[in-house]
């Protein structure tokens, strides 16, 4: 099955086991997991659970969404503006580049059409529709992070990825031309050639895989943007770790910050932060203009949707954290923020509704590969 992707051989695979996060089988976080952060009496949520447990888990119609094209054509007056487009998916203007984060614009975080986690928020524009490209980062391998036919498209474009180590393996799978890719390890940087832009792979505390047998095959990243007068901190998926402070140290101080925000639970604490510890990573991490993502588009946790929007907005100006969120597709420049959230979310009534029902949840396990993992992600 294509879309499960491909392992790494020959001397992409020399590369990684090169690396200092590997592990004789497989990449490893870098340091144990802090205290409190992963409640180790919660049971993981069952397959079933994950699929129709929890309350509130989808809106009761699609969000408030702009078109952002108008926009685009138009340079921004700051150098630096952000288009959130769903879930992680970023389209980053910076200095005269556009860079897109994790393109998901396919309708399931899943390897399968037919089964999986279900788009319950259409993307506000489509991927054919975007302006020219100059460089897409993909952080990871997970589903709802490298998404096979939305990759299939981008790699009709020719447009150049930056991705982790092994994730290039996939790419190449998917129609992505090898000279195209660029595979980084933690703290390895990469130049856009012809302009100043430069990427750098910093670390996360997550994990990797497409199947039952590839956990912790490919390498998992945050990754930094930085030319002359901006920063920008993406944060891929990832737990709370003390490697954010050196993250400031290193490539600091920040323009904006987007750190993960949804599809958290009290036995995943060590590989997604949710919405009070992406506060304690923004602070670790030194600060600046905070742009949630991770959420609004795909049900991934048993949470209610809009939980982890709620969380923020109420403790977000305590802690005086200059808040940006804004609705899906709108332009935005950090510059010219004034730090403060409205709730626009709350315009859509939510029932007590779940993604798919019982039968239908089952009826999906049946037909997903036998050799999915899960959760995805």
């Amino acid at each position: 099955m294509i879309s499960l992707g491909q392992r790494a051989s020959g001397l992409r695979l020399e590369r990684m086991q090169a690396s200092p996060r590997w592990a004789g089988t497989g990449f490893r976080n870098l340091h144990p997991v802090l205290p409190g952060l992963r409640d180790l009496s919660a049971p993981r949520p069952t397959l079933r659970e994950f699929l129709c447990g929890g309350s509130r888990r989808v809106p009761g119609a699609p969000l408030p969404a702009l078109d952002p094209r108008p926009l685009w054509a138009r340079p921004a007056a700051s150098g630096l503006r952000a288009t959130w487009l769903g879930h992680s998916t970023v389209l980053i203007e910076i200095d005269g580049l556009r860079v897109l984060t994790d393109p998901v614009w396919g309708p399931r975080a899943s390897p399968s059409r037919w089964a999986g986690p279900k788009r319950f928020q259409p993307v506000p524009v489509p991927l054919k529709a975007l302006p020219p490209i100059d460089l897409v980062l993909v952080s990871h391998d997970h589903y709802d992070h490298l998404d096979y036919p939305s990759i299939r498209e981008l790699a009709r474009l020719g447009v150049p990825f930056v991705t982790s180590l092994g994730v290039g393996a996939h790419l190449q799978a998917f129609g992505v031309d090898s000279g195209r890719i660029t595979e980084l390890d933690w703290w390895e940087r990469h130049r856009l050639p012809g302009s100043e832009l430069e990427v750098t792979a910093a670390p996360s505390q997550h994990f990797s895989g497409r199947g039952l047998k590839d956990r912790n095959a490919t390498l998992w990243s945050s990754l930094v943007l930085r030319t002359a007068r901006h920063r920008v901190f993406f944060s891929g998926d990832t737990g709370l770790t003390t490697e954010y402070e050196t993250i400031r140290q290193r490539l600091g101080p920040f323009d904006l910050v987007m750190l993960e925000v949804g599809a958290y639970h009290p036995s995943w604490g060590d590989i997604h932060l949710g919405p009070d510890n992406a506060l304690a990573a923004w602070a670790m991490l030194g600060g600046g203009t905070f742009l949630p993502i991770h959420w609004g588009t795909f049900s991934l946790a048993l949470h209610p949707w809009d939980q982890p929007a709620e969380v923020l907005l109420a403790r977000a100006p305590a802690l005086n954290v200059p808040l940006l969120m804004p609705r899906l597709g709108e332009a935005v420049e950090p510059a010219q923020a004034d730090g403060t959230a409205s709730p626009w979310w709350r315009a859509v009534d939510t029932p007590e509704r779940m993604p798919v029902s019982p039968a239908e949840a089952d009826a999906e396990i049946a037909r997903l590969p036998k050799n999915t993992p899960w959760p995805a992600d």
